[in-house]
């Protein structure tokens, strides 16, 4: 440990640790012909507030403890952490929840895929590879035609929708002249592998993410893979084939 250093007057001395504990250390030495006993804290690389310093003064004997603010030879100065000097500003809560970016809007996914009112169940897209991948999401609303049996009491999206929804998002990544087919001869051919791992209520934001994973132009087919989450937790996944075709 390094020497306690004291200041009186126009001359200083050096304290010599005497006694060191985990947590403190006790410092001793002749200063303007006194004898002291300085506590310092060891340990950290912060000593005591100025104003938090304790002297133990010997007197013919007996000790007397005294607290009383160090002169600037005897402080160490203590860094201040650069996150105490930020000032936290409240973010309004409309800027707190940047919204989804808009691909595709409903207008060109209406021009991508033939599903309509009420079955159409891709509101954006939010990423999109032709031919590769395309993540889009469903805003799953209490105005929904299927919530009022499924169940009125609790309001839970059907799992056969939620893997619907997602086969149309692989639709939008296969309907391209140059990979799938048209929308007229382009159908949902199998599944495979679904698990459903959490309700989808009123009120969520499903988030559907669909890749090819292989297609074979020869029998017309394409495999794919998808994954639904809500709130960045899974709620649905599995492998899904889709037959394509050409327009006549």
């Amino acid at each position: 440990m390094e020497p306690l250093r004291c200041a009186t007057g126009s001359s200083s001395s050096s304290l010599s640790s005497v006694v060191s504990a985990s947590k403190a250390s006790f410092c001793g030495g002749n200063v303007g012909g006194r004898n002291l006993v300085a506590l310092r804290s060891v340990g950290t690389n912060a000593c005591f507030p100025r104003r938090s310093l304790s002297v133990v003064r010997a007197v013919d004997g007996n000790s007397t403890t005294t607290t009383r603010t160090p002169s600037a030879a005897e402080e160490v100065p203590t860094s201040t952490p650069a996150s105490s000097k930020e000032v936290e500003v409240e973010v309004p809560i409309e800027k707190r929840y940047p919204a989804f970016p808009a691909v595709l809007d409903i207008n060109q996914i209406m021009d991508i895929l033939p599903h309509r009112f009420p079955f159409l169940l891709v509101d954006r897209v939010i990423e999109y590879n032709p031919g590769q991948s395309a993540v889009a999401i469903k805003n799953v609303t209490i105005n929904d035609n299927f919530f009022p049996g499924h169940f009125p009491q609790r309001p839970i999206m059907p799992g056969v929708l939620m893997v619907e929804a997602m086969a149309q998002v692989g639709g939008i990544v296969m309907l391209q002249p140059d990979v799938g087919g048209s929308k007229e001869t382009f159908f949902f051919a199998g599944v495979d592998k679904v698990r459903f791992r959490k309700p989808v209520i009123a009120g969520d934001t499903l988030l559907m993410k669909m890749k090819l994973t292989k297609l074979n132009k020869r029998f017309g087919v394409a495999k794919m893979e998808g994954q639904a989450f809500v709130g960045g937790e899974l709620v649905c996944e599995g492998e899904f084939m889709m037959a394509l075709g050409k327009a006549e």
